[in-house]
């Protein structure tokens, strides 16, 4: 025996109510009033055509460039004076405070020293280890310089932070 599906099956259409939606008129008046405004436009088109001044559509047609020469205004007094003006500056000069050395590490211990050293070397520039006696001990100094001016050490100091070596000071030279 074949099963049934009861639960999706639809009933028969006992009493079809239902009817047929019905047509809708052919929208004559709507026909109507786009012939009327395409026979219009084409109305308008023809009497612009047959009722232009000749002489009108020819020069449209063949335009005749006519030069007229517009005289540029003369520029004002001013614009020529500041040309001529002359600016006189004193300039000065920056009184140096004397050499300048930077320092970049201190150290207990001499390997420590030269490992900095080793580093500042790879950047390009010249360290020199400098021992000093403290009274807390043996030092040892990781310097780079003289330098004339301060912008120089600052220079090189830049260079050093770009790799990572930071903590540099400096100072004048004594």
């Amino acid at each position: 025996m074949a099963q049934h599906d009861y639960i999706n099956k639809k009933p028969a259409n006992r009493n079809n109510k239902k009817q047929a939606p019905a047509k809708k008129p052919f929208p004559i008046l709507l026909v109507l009033i786009a012939l009327i405004l395409v026979g219009g436009f084409g109305y308008g088109l023809w009497f612009i055509k047959h009722n232009a001044n000749p002489k009108l559509v020819e020069q449209q047609a063949n335009p005749t460039k006519k030069e007229e020469v517009i005289p540029l205004p003369e520029p004002p007094e001013f614009i020529q004076e500041i040309k001529d003006h002359e600016v006189q500056v004193e300039v000065k000069e920056i009184e140096q405070k004397g050499p300048y050395v930077m320092q970049c590490g201190s150290f207990r211990t001499m390997d420590q020293a030269q490992a900095l050293k080793a580093k500042i070397a790879f950047a390009g520039l010249v360290a020199e280890v400098k021992r000093t006696e403290g009274s807390n001990g043996t030092w040892y100094k990781v310097r780079l310089g003289p330098y004339e001016t301060k912008r120089m050490a600052e220079s090189d100091k830049n260079k050093l932070k770009r790799i990572k070596i930071m903590g540099c000071g400096i100072w004048l030279w004594t």
